[in-house]
């Protein structure tokens, strides 16, 4: 009986190994087929001239809460655009916001740009994010809008190829992918390892499986305002944890493709202290669960070392086990590397690389608490979740536990 046990074991184990692997070779295609697309998308000719004729007057949507790590330069560089008229509405929830003092400053230094400050007290759902976007809406001059986290850091022809694809009426979204900028904490280095090694391949696969994206990254989500009112404004998103997600699902729900740019940006992640990183994990995970569940569940199968270290395990350390295990070391790391390294340039990967076995072995257990549970810590609230919703609980003293981004 013990053998027989120890048999479904290792059978178990094997098998998770191998769809991880599968899951590896998936990614591996979907990072090669967005790599094949962005060399044919930058070697178009005459583009240039195209879209400097159809280039449309933007309105970019920055809802504020607090100064997260380098702010004022990530405000900077949307000031500074190559990009003939743009709009910059930042909205704060709370009239005492810190945030206020810095839109202000920037008023300052760029006199020539339309720049526009709200207070939007109104409470219209759980997602604060949401309901500040949605008071914002009207302050915003133009068709065409963008909305993007406040610590996103831009090229300064950021607006000018992320906004190019809406020129076609079958494009309803365009985001972006993006590189963590970590600070000296643990935490930070493992948040910024994770979207390089793991995010975006688990993106890029995604994209290749559906066919196209269906959901949209907070990094950048470009789209039109008569798209956002078919789908019933911010207002029908407002109670919703994963509202980037919620709203790209929306309008590629409206038939109109969500177009993932070659344009990769910067998010300055916080000092996340160990118990920090870890409600900011719980939360995502949990975020994930809600928005595509069954994606969820299939997250099981890209744990590709701790499967294979627990076949190792269980099968005694025995020959055939250990070759499984460095072909799965393998994979892991190239295609890691290849995400960080080809896909989005990010350097600092490359520093961390020996924190990977760290990222992969917390991975399972915030999956595994992130299936159980709902309750999670987002900007100093307690929420529950279900079913993606958000329900607030009156927690003041356990909201301080955690310091994330919206």
């Amino acid at each position: 009986m013990h053998l027989s046990a120890r048999a479904l074991f290792e059978a178990v184990a094997a098998l998770g190994t191998l769809c991880s692997l599968g899951f590896y070779l998936l990614s591996g295609c979907g990072i090669a087929s967005f790599l094949r697309e962005r060399r044919r998308q930058r070697g178009l000719s005459g583009l240039s001239g195209l879209v400097e004729r159809q280039l449309p007057p933007v309105s970019i949507l920055k809802p504020l809460k607090g100064i997260d790590p380098q702010i004022w330069e990530a405000f900077c560089t949307h000031c500074e655009q190559d990009y003939p008229d743009y709009q910059l509405v930042f909205g704060v929830s709370d009239p005492e916001d810190p945030a206020i003092g810095l839109v202000r400053k920037l008023q300052e230094k760029y006199p020539d740009r339309q720049i526009d400050l709200l207070v939007c007290q109104r409470d219209l759902g759980t997602n604060r994010k949401l309901s500040t976007l949605a008071q914002m809406l009207p302050e915003a001059r133009h068709e065409v809008l963008l909305v993007n986290d406040s610590d996103i850091r831009v090229a300064p022809d950021y607006l000018r190829r992320v906004i190019a694809p809406l020129a076609d009426a079958a494009v309803g979204m365009v985001t972006c992918l993006y590189r963590g900028v970590a600070s000296g904490t643990l935490g930070s280095r493992l948040e910024a390892l994770g979207i390089s090694t793991d995010f975006v391949p688990g993106v890029l696969s995604a994209r290749l499986i559906e066919k196209g994206l269906h959901f949209g990254l907070g990094s950048t989500l470009a789209f039109r305002r008569a798209d956002l009112q078919a789908i019933g404004g911010f207002e029908a998103m407002v109670d919703y944890l994963a509202d980037d997600y919620e709203l790209g699902n929306r309008i590629a729900a409206l038939g109109k493709r969500v177009e993932l740019s070659d344009v990769v940006v910067d998010t300055f992640l916080p000092a996340y202290s160990p118990r920090q990183f870890f409600d900011h994990q719980l939360r995502w995970a949990r975020s994930v669960r809600g928005a595509r569940s069954w994606g969820y569940v299939g997250l099981l199968l890209t744990f590709g070392i701790p499967w294979a270290l627990a076949t190792l395990l269980v099968a005694r350390g025995a020959a055939w086990a250990w070759v499984m295990f460095a072909v799965m070391a393998a994979a892991r790391l190239a295609v890691g590397l290849t995400s960080a390294l080809a896909v989005l340039n990010d350097e600092q990967a490359l520093r961390d690389i020996f924190l990977l076995p760290v990222r992969d072995l917390i991975a399972p257990i915030v999956w595994a608490i992130g299936l159980a549970g709902n309750r999670i810590f987002w900007r100093g609230d307690v929420f529950y979740l279900k079913d993606g919703r958000l329900t607030r609980v009156h927690d003041d003293a356990a909201g301080q536990q955690e310091l994330s981004r919206s």
